[in-house]
């Protein structure tokens, strides 16, 4: 039987509350190599290797559809100088991403938005991004 949309969605909500918690963020630390509150299984050489792929860099804007807690994006964006903008539907969620932003540096938007509805014109991205979104 398949989860509704809104049981889904208080799922993650409360996973959001709990992601900056410092043993999970040991946790995170020790499997995927960063601790950004992780809602994606991507590792570090992932993230790496994506950004690298979609020549991520200055200048360059890239969306981020079902962002959680803003990982790998704002790891990708900090790393390689483009501009993320984070997409995602549980609040709670964006709010950690916010923080991640804030601290790593990097500057981009935050957009409560459903991948399925994007609030974007066409060809407004350099490139766009989701991970672990439709598993």
């Amino acid at each position: 039987m398949m989860a509704e949309p809104e049981d889904l969605i208080e799922l993650h909500r409360a996973r959001y509350r709990m992601v900056e918690e410092p043993a999970l963020m040991r946790v995170e630390r020790q499997v995927i190599g960063c601790d950004y509150g992780a809602s994606s299984y991507t590792t570090m050489a992932q993230a790496d290797r994506l950004a690298g792929l979609l020549r991520l860099g200055p200048g360059k804007t890239f969306l981020d559809i079902g962002c959680g807690a803003g990982w790998p994006a704002i790891y990708m964006a900090a790393s390689t100088g483009a501009r993320p903008i984070l997409t995602d539907i549980p609040w709670e969620g964006l709010e950690v991403a916010s923080r991640r932003s804030r601290r790593d540096g990097v500057a981009g938007a935050i957009v409560c938005a459903s991948g399925v509805a994007l609030p974007f014109r066409d060809m407004m991205f350099h490139a766009v991004t989701s991970s672990d979104v439709l598993c």
